[in-house]
């Protein structure tokens, strides 16, 4: 992408006092840390699943309804939420969503009924909703250019807030019991404090910094192509979360069942391999902007697919270690899914983050309730046999257009 300068005694939008130009580090910074405490609040619910089942004696189907819930409310609002702001910017949104999390968290505290945990479910993810959209926009406007670091910096703080979480519920949680989690509202309340600053730059600098930018950028794709790449897109996206869906809601219980470990040891091995994932999305942003899109898409699904197809099989030690390397592997795709989508479709970064994001929440929260119908019918086991052939639905990269924009 060529970057639009300013020439001496003219009026060009790059001439503008207040337009930051270049990968500015602490506002990509700030959104990724904000991101952080997001998804680390996020990580919490499913990590409490085994505590809420002892609790409230909950089926694993039940478990699989708290997390339809959460991650179906935020997937449905975010595409619309994304669609209004690129037309009419809410910089103010972010800071507001986060008190939408800070009230559900209290709320995941002190239900005393499955369905409060419904209820609180739902807050949490409202305000998940109402975060990612105006987030990543805010991202891509202090990319300098950058798209694919800058998403793959923002979504590596959404990574390692997950990883984070189960450690934290572990430490915090799972020994104190369930109104521990009101510890969380710290969190929240930080994250708040963030987000005002990240909202006061963007009214400062984010609309300067869109003069900046040029008002549109071919694809070089027709319709026909859009389309077949967004039908690709949402393959791939089913795929990858689904059957991340399987490590972050039900692999503890894997672990448990398979092995005999305990819950706390179990929620370490969790973190182990959302670590991995939050590295492996960290290294597939830059890659892609080196690179290219579509071969890292390649590589993270189809490389991946033999660890996957190995770890029902292994011992303890080698299923640790394949869910490293799955992680690793699995997760550098989805900054390239998303700047890939965002230059088929230019001009609608809120609307495509909001898709994206929308997708990967509903995707996988409607693969969390199936998988957790499966499990009770089936067993655990049984289920880590059958997901494992998902990545193999990564040949259809095949199908991919290739975009013009670099």
């Amino acid at each position: 992408m060529t970057i639009q300068t300013a020439i001496p005694g003219t009026s060009s939008p790059a001439a503008h006092p207040h337009a930051p130009s270049g990968f500015l580090l602490p506002v990509v910074g700030a959104a990724a840390f904000a991101h952080l405490l997001n998804d680390l609040i996020q990580a919490v619910l499913p990590s409490i699943y085994p505590l809420l089942k002892s609790d409230f004696s909950l089926s694993f189907a039940q478990i699989g309804w708290i997390a339809l819930i959460y991650q179906v409310t935020a997937s449905l609002l975010q595409p619309w939420v994304g669609m209004y702001t690129d037309k009419r910017p809410l910089p103010w949104l972010l800071p507001s969503g986060m008190v939408m999390t800070l009230i559900g968290v209290a709320l995941l505290a002190f239900a005393d009924s499955y369905a409060m945990l419904l209820v609180a479910a739902a807050v949490v993810g409202v305000g998940s909703a109402t975060f990612h959209p105006e987030a990543s926009r805010v991202a891509r406007l202090a990319s300098g250019g950058r798209f694919g670091t800058a998403q793959s910096t923002f979504q590596v703080g959404g990574n390692t807030g997950s990883a984070i979480g189960p450690l934290l519920t572990a430490a915090v949680v799972i020994p104190y019991g369930q109104s521990a989690i009101a510890w969380f509202m710290l969190a929240a309340a930080l994250a708040i404090w963030v987000l005002v600053r990240l909202a006061r730059w963007n009214l400062r600098h984010g609309q300067a910094t869109l003069k900046r930018m040029p008002p549109s950028l071919a694809s070089g794709l027709t319709s026909g192509q859009v389309v077949r790449a967004m039908v690709v897109i949402c393959l791939l996206m089913f795929a990858k979360f689904v059957y991340i869906a399987s490590f972050t809601n039900y692999f503890t219980f894997y672990l448990i069942e398979r092995f005999g470990v305990s819950v706390q040891q179990s929620q370490l091995y969790l973190f182990v391999f959302l670590a991995a994932v939050a590295l492996g999305t960290f290294a597939g942003g830059p890659v892609g902007d080196r690179i290219g899109r579509k071969a890292v898409i390649w590589v993270s699904f189809v490389g991946v697919a033999p660890f996957a197809l190995a770890l029902p099989y292994a011992n303890l030690a080698w299923t640790a270690a394949l869910a490293v390397v799955i992680g690793l592997v699995m997760s550098s795709a989805f900054a390239a899914l998303v700047v890939y989508a965002q230059e088929a479709v230019p001009g609608r970064v809120g609307m495509v983050s909001g898709i994206m994001f929308g997708l990967m929440f509903g995707i996988s929260g409607i693969g969390a309730a199936g998988l957790g119908e499966l499990a009770d019918r089936f067993g655990i086991v049984w289920v880590y046999q059958l997901i494992a052939w998902l990545p193999l639905l990564g040949l259809v990269t095949a199908l991919l257009p290739k975009t013009r924009v670099r």
